[in-house]
């Protein structure tokens, strides 16, 4: 064998190796599956962390993010999207994994801090400039010829968001429940068309140019003014509902992928300084005391309340507004019949 064909030989494996004849390992791969309004929180916040997580632990990570209605989310997850983190504004969709496909464990929030909800939000009402209506509170919605734009609470967590806020601020106003189911069905008598998700209602409102108001979180506002110019004003009512946005590991998915380490690093991350300094970029209310003193300015104090503080719990309020037949279903048709 010459001198040439022996280093030829020599050197086939050493090319192989290199990936000419076997493949250079893949970076691992997550899926987050969220609801539709956190998509840009989540680009900036995926980069952050595939950054920090090359530099820690030198390997690559591709992050997807998959974004809809929260319930029509968490509905596709239970049907075999193969999500490895879900990242939901309402616990009631990561409760649903755990009943209805044993996907994560019933005491799913208890892992992480505050109740797994990372960051907050609150609802908020954007009014056109000037504000036409003189709109100022939950019952300004509900008044002859105001039109107001909200996503459907059915299946997105911003509606079902804006009903309780609307619903829990007159029964802490000292309404009676039956005031309250009145308010409601004059308010959704005035709304136009029930988008299936928080962004498509902005587009109907920003874009479209239709309602005098859009009911969303505290976090959209900003972005709606940055896409489609200083046309709105914000308005915060007198009371109004604390947004939780919790999240989670899709247990069954990461232990057959293989990723537990990384979803769960992925989630750890949110609550450390630099992911509470992406939310809070992005107006989400951080929990991190440091980060929210820096950004105090932004995030005006409100009179706020929690799903668990008025209805008991997301479970109970999921029973008694929003099955079939339930409040919700009682208030549309009166307010269609308006």
């Amino acid at each position: 064998m010459s001198l040439s064909r022996r280093h030829l030989v020599t050197a086939l494996p050493a090319l192989a190796l290199a990936g000419f004849g076997i493949p250079a390992q893949a970076a691992t791969a997550l899926l987050n599956v969220s609801y539709d309004v956190s998509r840009e929180f989540y680009k900036d916040f995926n980069a952050v962390f595939a950054a920090h997580w090359k530099k820690t632990t030198g390997e690559d990570l591709t992050l997807n993010q998959s974004h809809g209605g929260s319930s029509k989310q968490a509905r596709s997850v239970i049907d075999g999207l193969q999500a490895d983190v879900i990242t939901m504004n309402q616990a009631i969709d990561i409760d649903a994994l755990a009943e209805r496909g044993s996907l994560v464990p019933a005491n799913w929030a208890t892992r992480l801090p505050n109740g797994s909800a990372p960051t907050t939000s609150v609802q908020i009402i954007l009014v056109r400039k000037g504000n036409p209506k003189g709109i100022r509170d939950w019952s300004d919605l509900g008044k002859p010829g105001v039109s107001v734009i909200i996503p459907n609470p059915k299946v997105t967590g911003n509606g079902r968001a804006t009903y309780l806020a609307a619903w829990g601020a007159a029964i802490k106003g000292g309404v009676s429940p039956d005031a309250a189911k009145a308010l409601l069905a004059r308010i959704f008598a005035n709304v136009p068309v029930l988008d299936g998700g928080g962004r498509a209602a902005t587009t109907t409102f920003a874009q479209r140019n239709l309602g005098d108001a859009l009911v969303t979180f505290e976090s959209e506002a900003p972005l709606i003014a940055r896409e489609f110019g200083d046309h709105f004003e914000l308005v915060y009512p007198s009371r109004t509902l604390l947004a939780e946005n919790v999240v989670s590991v899709v247990d069954k998915v990461v232990d057959k992928r293989g990723t537990r380490k990384h979803a769960e690093a992925y989630l750890q991350y949110l609550y450390t300084e630099a992911g509470q300094e992406v939310a809070a970029k992005h107006h989400l209310r951080p929990r991190n005391d440091k980060v929210l003193t820096r950004y105090a300015r932004q995030f005006p104090k409100v009179n706020s309340f929690t799903v668990d503080e008025v209805f008991g719990s997301w479970a109970r309020a999921q029973k008694e507004h929003f099955v079939d037949g339930a409040l919700y279903d009682q208030i549309m048709v009166n307010a269609k019949s308006r």
